[in-house]
Formats: C-alpha cells, sequence, structure tokens
C-alpha cells in the first residue's frame, strides 16, 4: 500500500503560477518582480549579521517527546540576535495536510509568532512572523494521500486501524493539495481576491519595495510575512540569498531501452517487491507494540523512521521506472535563477552569494546519497553552473560561484565540501540541515568521500567534514536532533561561523550536547 503520493512536476508549477496569479496583467503593468522580496527590518545594510537555520522539522511527538519543540527551545535564546530563520523544507509531515499546521508548526515556533501566546487561536493560513521564518517547500510539503487513504479519512478510521499497527503517521483528511496548505500558509495567495480593484489595493499596498527595474514585494516582520512566490530571492547584508524549489527539476531521466538498461529496470522492480514485503511486516511488528510503555515507544519511533525511509526510496525507484512518462524540468525556474547569479555578479553592492533549497546535491546520509533524485539535483545545479561560469569569465576571480549551499531533504546535520569535480560547483561548502524535528538517520556505512564514476575510473568529487545523526544500538542509540546559528563576518569576502545546536535524545532523556562551531 502507498503510503503518499507524489504530483507531476507540470502539476505543481501550474498549480503554484496559478495561487500567485503568475505574470497576471495588473502584475506586469505594475512592472512587479514576483520572485523578489525586500526585507524591511531596518538592519539589511549591516555587513556583519547572524540568522537560523532548520529543516525537515513538520513532526509532531514522537510517542512522548517532540524533538522539534526541544529544537525551537534551542534557538530561543539567540531569537533576538538573529534577523530570520532558512527553513529547508518539509514543514509538515507526512503529507503537507493544513489540519498538522497547527501541532506540527505553530505551536512549536509560537514563539516566532505574533499572537504565538495564544497558539490555538492562529489560523495556519493566517500566521504573521515576529522573526521572518523564511522557507523553500520540501517534497512532502507536496505530497497527497493515495485515494484509498482519503476514503479512510473521510469515513473517520483512523489510518493506524486500518494498518492494524500502533504507527502514528500524521495523516489525516487531506493532503497537501499539490502544495495548496504550504501556499496558503507562506505565500502571497493571490488568487483569492474576489476582484481585479481588491488585487490592485493590496499590489499598491504591499508590493511598494523600489528595486532596479520595477518594484518588489515588502516583508515587514511583524505586520506582513507573506513570500511573493514559491522561489525567490532576497539581498542582506550585502549576501544574495537565493530560495529555490528543487521538487520541480528533480525529476530523474529515465531508464534507457538498452541491455543495461533492462538489467538497472529489473533490480529495481526486484528491489521495489522486497521493500514492500518490509513495509507489511514493518505493520504487523508494530501491531504488537503499547505506545505507552517507553521502551515499545522507542521502538515505535524507529519503526515509523523506517517505513518513512522505505516509502521515500519506493518514490524515487517509481520515478525511475515509469518508462511513460515525459520528464519535465522546469526550465524557468532554473534559467532565472541562471539570469539572477549572473546579475548578482555584475552587482558591486553584493559581497557574497548563498543559496537554499530542500534535495543535497551532495551528502553521505545513508538513504540519500545515491537516490536517483540526488543525483538529478546535482546535474541540473551543474549545468546551471557551468553556463553561468562561462558568461562571468575571469570576473569571479577564482571564488566559487556561491559561497555557501544550505539544504534538507537528508534527515541529518551535515557539512561536505566539493573538490575539483571538473564542473564549477567546485570547491563549495555545502550544508544539510535535515534533523530539526522529523526522524534522523545514519550516515551511510561507504564513508565520508563521494566519489563519481567517470568513464571506468572513479573521481572523488566531495568530502564529508562533520556528521551528526543517528548512531549506536539499543538502549545506547543517540538522536541528535539540530538547527544552526549562521554569523556572517567578514568584509568584501564573507566568513560565516557556523554553530551546530543539538539536542540530544539518549535513554529517555533530554541532553545538550555541544558541537564546537567552525568557520567557512
Amino acid at each position: 500500500m502507498k503510503l503518499v503520493s507524489d504530483p507531476a512536476i507540470a502539476k505543481k508549477i501550474s498549480k503554484m503560477q496559478q495561487r500567485v496569479k503568475w505574470q497576471d496583467p495588473l502584475i506586469l503593468e505594475r512592472r512587479i518582480d514576483q520572485t523578489q522580496l525586500v526585507l524591511e527590518d531596518g538592519r539589511a545594510d549591516d555587513p556583519e549579521f547572524s540568522f537560523l537555520v532548520v529543516g525537515d522539522s513538520g513532526s509532531g511527538t514522537h510517542k512522548g517527546h517532540n524533538p522539534q519543540r526541544q529544537v525551537a527551545e534551542l534557538m530561543l535564546p539567540h531569537h533576538d540576535e538573529c534577523r530570520f530563520m532558512l527553513h529547508t523544507g518539509d514543514v509538515i509531515y507526512l503529507v503537507g495536510s493544513k489540519e498538522y499546521y497547527q501541532q506540527n508548526f505553530i505551536q512549536p515556533y509560537q514563539e516566532f509568532l505574533i499572537g504565538g501566546e495564544q497558539p490555538k487561536k492562529i489560523a495556519y493560513d493566517k500566521m504573521v512572523f515576529k522573526l521572518p521564518i523564511l522557507p523553500v517547500p520540501g517534497n512532502h510539503d507536496y505530497y497527497d494521500l493515495p485515494l484509498l487513504f482519503g476514503l479512510v479519512s473521510i469515513s473517520t478510521l483512523p489510518i493506524r486501524r486500518l494498518l492494524r499497527s500502533r504507527l502514528d503517521l500524521d495523516v489525516g483528511l487531506y493532503g497537501s493539495g499539490t502544495g495548496d496548505a504550504y501556499a496558503r500558509a507562506f505565500l502571497d495567495y493571490l488568487c483569492a481576491f474576489g476582484s481585479p480593484e481588491d488585487l490592485a489595493r493590496h499590489l499598491d499596498q504591499h508590493y511598494r519595495s523600489t528595486i532596479h527595474n520595477g518594484r518588489c514585494l515588502s516583508y515587514q516582520p511583524g505586520s506582513f510575512t507573506r513570500l511573493p512566490n514559491r522561489y525567490y530571492t532576497f539581498r542582506y547584508g550585502g549576501i544574495d540569498f537565493f530560495a529555490l524549489d528543487s521538487n520541480t527539476f528533480n525529476e530523474p531521466p529515465p531508464i534507457p531501452k538498452t541491455r543495461a538498461g533492462d538489467a538497472d529496470r529489473q533490480f529495481l522492480e526486484k528491489r521495489r517487491v522486497a521493500l514492500e514485503q518490509e513495509k507489511q511486516q514493518i505493520v504487523a511488528d508494530s501491531a504488537i507494540l503499547n505506545p505507552n510503555n517507553p521502551q515499545d515507544a522507542e521502538q515505535l519511533d524507529d519503526l515509523q523512521v523506517k517505513l518513512t525511509q522505505i516509502e521515500e526510496i519506493i518514490v524515487d525507484i517509481e520515478k525511475q521506472l515509469d518508462s511513460n512518462k515525459t520528464t519535465v524540468i522546469d526550465i524557468e525556474q532554473l534559467d532565472w535563477f541562471s539570469q539572477k547569479l549572473i546579475e548578482s555578479w555584475h552587482n558591486q553592492q553584493v559581497r557574497g552569494r548563498i543559496i537554499f533549497f530542500h534535495h543535497p546535491p551532495y551528502v553521505t546520509e545513508a538513504t540519500k546519497w545515491e537516490q536517483a533524485q540526488t543525483l538529478a539535483i546535482r546535474n541540473r545545479l551543474r549545468g546551471v553552473f557551468d553556463a553561468v561560469a562561462e558568461k562571468l569569465g575571469s570576473l569571479t576571480q577564482g571564488r566559487p560561484l556561491v559561497d555557501l549551499v544550505i539544504n534538507g531533504h537528508a534527515h541529518c546535520l551535515e557539512y561536505l565540501q566539493t573538490l575539483d569535480t571538473g564542473h564549477a560547483d567546485s570547491h563549495i561548502p555545502w550544508i544539510v540541515c535535515g534533523g530539526s524535528g522529523f526522524s534522523l538517520r545514519r550516515q551511510r556505512p561507504e564513508g565520508t568521500q563521494l566519489q563519481e564514476l567517470r568513464g571506468d575510473d572513479e573521481k572523488l568529487v566531495a568530502r564529508s567534514q562533520l556528521f551528526i545523526g543517528r548512531s549506536g544500538q539499543g538502549s545506547k542509540k543517540h538522536r541528535p536532533y539540530s538547527c544552526l546559528r549562521i554569523d556572517v563576518k567578514g568584509d568584501r569576502q564573507p566568513k560565516f561561523i557556523v554553530r551546530p545546536l543539538v539536542a540530544e535524545w539518549y535513554q529517555r532523556e533530554w541532553c545538550d550536547r555541544q558541537i564546537e562551531p567552525f568557520e567557512i
């Protein structure tokens, strides 16, 4: 039985465009850039500032403890010193449903919200942030419920009764609506305006920041905290931040119809069958556990982690096996990013560049490092970087095209460096921040060095410098949940002081784990 349904990329793009009235005549006549915002906090020109990072946080309680809330409490002492929070996606598990925003987002982050003293009175589509929370969508924020789950939910039977298990999957009546809940929660949901007059008044009120070629959205902490689009850019302290939606350029290419391709297809089909059998066994194993028993509760937590891991692997396999599909790539977004990156390098006011999006191109977490989607993201991003590098020529003066890339999706905290990849993504620092609440995963047993097959040889392309994820066995199992504070220092060439904040669940108790800051 499928637990989730991943909508087609073309559908994701078209639905999101409808929600923000992409390129509506009223928007075009006002020369509004729907991919840019200005963060109006009165301090955006400060060259030194700090910000927070979380990712893959959107879970509720884990059988009696709440990792996301524990991570939020780690961040509270830094609230007043940081200017904003980046969220690397998967805001709500398991299927981005509007029902779970209250439990899985509003209550854990109540101190970050206007009216957070009474979080239950805050509607998910009316949130206003004291400290800006700037997300990108994750795959779970787009997921929908398979039809059977929807029918069962409508009949008011809990999902776990259907499964005859004790697993709590955070699934209710709805899926995400192909990202509709995320859009209502975070984007400027322009399609809600019933008349051109209402839309015109809204645009004139909230899209008044002046940029070189027109206007853009004015993001006002504590007052108006909407995003203009699913992907966007903003400048702060001379750093250009680029937020991408990697869910629309992560489609793996189809398996070729060759002898080698046929062998790959057979291998994947067998693996899918084995994984489905493993899912059934997890359901059976969970049925005999008592969630009120602390030891059984931790086993249920582990089984749920395993079940969601398997489901994501199956989604990745099915994307490769669908021989009838036409591979869709969000060319419009990639072209936009390429152009904005080139403009950034030609602007003397810009001293650095940070990208953040959900799917990591480089990671050593055991379930993600060799997924087809991971490699697809890597190749698509390389294509953009290579084209930009060719356009810029010597303008970069030996610096990498971007100073830092931040991702989620892999449920861990990891810092990697690319080496000479043979492409323009060489010598870039990459941080994966995806262990902020849902579940944690282990590092791959193959080790810290990532290699690629080039002809008959393997080329070393990246090396992991730090990995914080699940480790240990049985009663000695460590679950270190994490987030980041990043301090931006330096002058023309910025430095980043990265401060991992870690709360570890160990032997059914919370303890703060001290990790030394490191400099990029």
